[in-house]
């Protein structure tokens, strides 16, 4: 095995080691179809989930878009496998044959300047309450979405993003910070009471800053009664188990001065 592939593989043991693995998987199945790395294997949106970007392409690739990696800014290897054509000596007909991996250097979308890509392009407005998160050291910022997620918050970033300009998914992951915040954590990956907590305080906040949250309404209480079935619950007694909490966030979102 290539040195640089076994580092590469060595550091991604230590975050099994440290069990980070089942939240990176859920952020790195984030991209959208039409960016390369959407593209790559689990392995390598693994590796770039723990370089702390959404987006990770070759120095070619970021020029074919217009933008240029920043001097002096370093890139990382992800595995790329190796392929040969090979004739088969029966019939004389070529087959490909996976020979064996190598590493492919590439670099993050911050490590770059230049043309706004398309994902880019969207603008967040102005939500109510930005300024809470704001308060907490927390950035907002537009990324690409894909099909069934459209936003998330990131601790390890300190970083709420969003696919979406609806400003119940803004809500949604402000939640999910205050309830980090104020437990001091939360659980790693998709916590049934987590969720359930978030989808409940934001749909409360909608009406309580004067937005329409009614077209959500459907859709909140499908995302609840899922995690209720996970939990053996009604939608009606998950909502009961996490009034506490809901009250607690919006409490501090809407009393608590920072």
């Amino acid at each position: 095995m290539l040195p640089r592939v076994k580092n590469v593989l060595d550091s991604l043991l230590e975050q099994f080691k440290s069990g980070t693995i089942p939240e990176a998987i859920k952020y790195s199945m984030f991209p959208i179809p039409d960016i390369p790395s959407s593209h790559w294997s689990l392995l390598n949106k693994l590796i770039m989930f723990f370089h702390q970007t959404e987006d990770a392409r070759g120095y070619k690739q970021w020029q074919k878009v217009k933008r240029q990696v920043i001097k002096g800014k370093t890139s990382f290897d992800i595995i790329v496998p190796v392929f040969k054509k090979e004739t088969v000596a029966d019939n004389e007909e070529e087959t490909t044959v996976l020979k064996g991996f190598c590493c492919g250097c590439v670099f993050r979308l911050e490590d770059t300047e230049g043309e706004p890509l398309d994902y880019q392009r969207l603008e967040l407005p102005q939500f109510p309450l930005i300024e809470k998160a704001k308060a907490l050291g927390v950035s907002v910022h537009s990324i690409p979405g894909n099909y069934s997620h459209y936003g998330y918050y990131d601790p390890r970033k300190s970083l709420i993003a969003l696919a979406t300009p609806e400003e119940s998914t803004f809500f949604h992951e402000l939640c999910h910070l205050v309830d980090h915040k104020l437990k001091g954590g939360l659980k790693q990956g998709q916590d049934p009471l987590q969720e359930i907590t978030a989808e409940l305080a934001a749909q409360a906040l909608c009406r309580l800053v004067g937005k329409d949250g009614a077209k959500h309404l459907g859709n909140s209480y499908r995302y609840i009664e899922k995690y209720a079935q996970d939990l053996k619950l009604s939608p009606y007694n998950a909502v009961l188990r996490v009034l506490t909490e809901v009250d607690a966030i919006l409490h501090y979102l809407l009393v608590t001065e920072n």
